[in-house]
């Protein structure tokens, strides 16, 4: 009878893909909360920025230039995953992933806190005044200056990455100082597209019921709105280096999508259901005919990370207060 009950779980366990983590799967016993930026201390946020600019410093894991640093990696692993990260179901959990592999290289420059995010819910009327854009405890504000900085916009004037020299524009060597171009508002826009992320727009993305539903109007709606709003200034033609595919270039790029993963973690809190939920289709093939479609997700599917860090499988990154992630964040506070 043992036999037999051991026979069963051998292969109920080959029967897994090769790369699950059952252990991580468990539920972590302390889950660390993630903390917006502007609720933390000048503390946190001087420790959090020196790990940061250690990592624009770090040398490279991919070895694909000689000037890389790791910081350009992560510009360079998003870039080259673009199609394939972006559009479908897996947009959520792969950059879930990569704010966490991104956490544990902050930690690996002594980083003792978690990953921290931009509350741009909070920030809406006005998001050029945010904490986030502060020279001292902050990244630094808007791309200005003079002279012709070519296919760039201006690059930002102070704040601790206003020396970072991204490598990258897209997946071609182009290094460049770090850019801004900031949407100042125009008509009844509100500054950085604001009018697009306020409270009550981000409330009717959260009623979504489907989970692809979710996906699709936030990262359409309020995910590309950040990106554009910080990165394509209106009347000032050139684009900041939070909108190619290489935008990790922003250092600012993970604290927009730990936001992003917070709302996702809303979303998945007001249903347990939820913690599972993922449906949607692949992308089809790259040059595929119109309205082809790719086949559909699963819990089994990887999430590519190319050499920067192992591949994941998206049922690992499911539920944050498992043992893989073991982190929460605060909960809606915007009513």
């Amino acid at each position: 009878m043992l036999f037999i009950q051991f026979t069963l779980l051998v292969a109920a366990v080959s029967a897994l893909p090769s790369s699950t983590n059952l252990a991580a799967r468990q539920a972590c016993t302390s889950p660390r909360l993630r903390k917006s930026w502007s609720k933390a201390t000048v503390e946190e946020r001087l420790a959090y920025l020196e790990a940061a600019v250690c990592v624009t410093k770090k040398p490279s894991r991919l070895n694909k230039h000689e000037n890389a640093t790791l910081h350009d990696d992560f510009a360079y692993t998003h870039a080259v995953l673009n199609y394939d990260i972006h559009s479908f179901a897996g947009f959520l959990p792969w950059h879930r992933y990569f704010v966490m592999v991104y956490e544990k290289a902050l930690q690996d420059c002594g980083y003792k806190g978690t990953a921290m995010y931009w509350d741009w819910v909070a920030d809406s009327d006005n998001a050029t005044l945010s904490a986030v854009w502060d020279p001292v405890t902050g990244f630094g504000g808007n791309g200005g200056g003079t002279g012709n900085h070519g296919n760039h916009a201006p690059p930002v004037q102070d704040g601790p990455f206003k020396d970072h020299r991204p490598l990258y524009s897209d997946t071609a060597v182009d290094q460049h100082r770090l850019c801004r171009n900031w949407n100042r508002g125009f008509d009844e826009n509100k500054e950085l597209f604001g009018h697009k992320y306020t409270p009550q727009v981000v409330a009717e993305v959260l009623a979504n019921s489907s989970y692809d539903g979710f996906r699709e109007q936030l990262e359409g709606g309020p995910h590309a709105s950040v990106h554009f709003g910080v990165a394509v200034g209106s009347g000032r033609g050139k684009i900041g280096d939070l909108v190619p595919s290489s935008s990790p270039n922003d250092p600012i790029f993970f604290l927009h999508h730990t936001m992003v993963d917070r709302l996702w973690w809303i979303w998945q809190q007001a249903d347990e259901s939820r913690t599972n939920a993922y449906d949607g289709f692949h992308r089809p093939p790259q040059g595929a005919p119109d309205g082809e479609q790719g086949p559909p997700v699963t819990l089994d599917d990887i999430l590519p990370m190319g050499d920067l860090a192992p591949n994941g499988i998206v049922g690992d990154y499911m539920d944050t207060r498992n043992a893989n992630l073991c982190y929460e964040y605060p909960k809606w506070e915007y009513d």
